[in-house]
């Protein structure tokens, strides 16, 4: 009987940690729970006996999946699995999933909700700019860039996208014109919303010469990750360009710089945002026990995310 542990730092809601072990224990397996664990040991030994293991951001390194010897797959509830050493699981075997989707409409949201928060100067009673029609260029049209769309397209918002990896048809679909090239992205859209993942190609690639190459009144809208944005070059555009503005669900580490000069340029959530509400919080955490129970039954590897 295969043994699932819930091993998360920032607990799932209540009623997400209840029908997830539903899920687990109906498919007549063990659930196991570990949260607010404030210690590298405490996971170590939750994990020791565990087959399956379903995380939030929780960091899963080499370590921890040498501590369990018996697991056979990790799903992190959320699209980003940069916590995850994939090269570490697939050395020892263990299959590495996401759950992508679950949290996407929360994320989307988030980003036009901050938009439309800093282009109303933070409802501080001053006088702002409507979003409609404004060019936005939303870089990578995945789940959450698709969501975007569709809630920009309510807004009267002019939508363009980039994404290597997706056809041009299938952007055109979602009423959203595609772009050849990122740079093209950045050179006609004033917002500009990111939704790439961190990795080895795009860490830091949000740099200067590509954001200085953004119209007057430009506005950088982070939901990613904060890895992607190379904080040299963003502390160079907003010393350029008075013009410019920056807003994110996770704070730069050159924050308190921005902070200092930058007043009412900027604005960054208190911790990551995104996925952080109740109805994301569910699917995503349903979405994981679900895919290991399909995983364990039916050899189902749908959304596995390393070799």
């Amino acid at each position: 009987m295969p043994k699932v542990l819930v091993a998360t730092v920032k607990p799932f809601a209540p009623v997400a940690v209840e029908q997830i072990k539903k899920i687990i224990e109906d498919a007549g397996y063990e659930f196991a729970l570990l949260e607010k664990y404030d210690s590298e040991e405490q996971l170590k030994e939750a994990v020791s006996d565990a087959d399956a293991l379903i995380v939030r951001s929780d960091k899963i390194h080499k370590g921890i999946m040498e501590a369990a010897p018996h697991l056979k797959i990790v799903v992190r509830a959320g699209a980003g699995y940069d916590n995850i050493d994939l090269q570490a699981a697939t050395e020892r075997g263990i299959v590495v999933m996401n759950t992508p989707g679950q949290n996407s409409n929360a994320v989307a949201e988030l980003a036009l909700g901050m938009m439309v928060y800093l282009a109303r100067n933070q409802f501080n009673g001053k006088p702002g700019t409507e979003l409609k029609g404004k060019t936005l260029g939303i870089h990578a049209f995945g789940h959450v860039g698709k969501r975007v769309a569709q809630i920009a397209s309510g807004f009267g918002m002019e939508l363009f996208a980039f994404d290597p990896f997706i056809s041009d048809e299938e952007i055109s679909k979602e009423g959203v014109t595609p772009v050849k090239s990122v740079e093209a992205l950045y050179e006609k859209c004033q917002y500009v919303s990111l939704h790439i993942p961190a990795n080895e190609k795009t860490m830091k690639s949000i740099n200067f010469e590509l954001l200085s190459r953004m119209p007057h009144n430009a506005v950088l809208v982070n939901t990613a990750r904060k890895e992607i944005i190379d904080e040299e070059g963003l502390l160079k555009m907003f010393a350029e360009r008075e013009d410019f503005k920056y807003i994110s669900d996770i704070a730069p580490d050159c924050a308190a710089e921005i902070a200092e000069k930058y007043e009412g340029r900027y604005f960054f959530t208190p911790k990551k945002m995104g996925a952080q509400t109740a109805e994301a919080n569910i699917n995503a955490g349903l979405a994981a026990a679900r895919q290991i129970v399909n995983f364990f039954e039916k050899g189902d590897r749908t959304f596995q995310v390393n070799k």
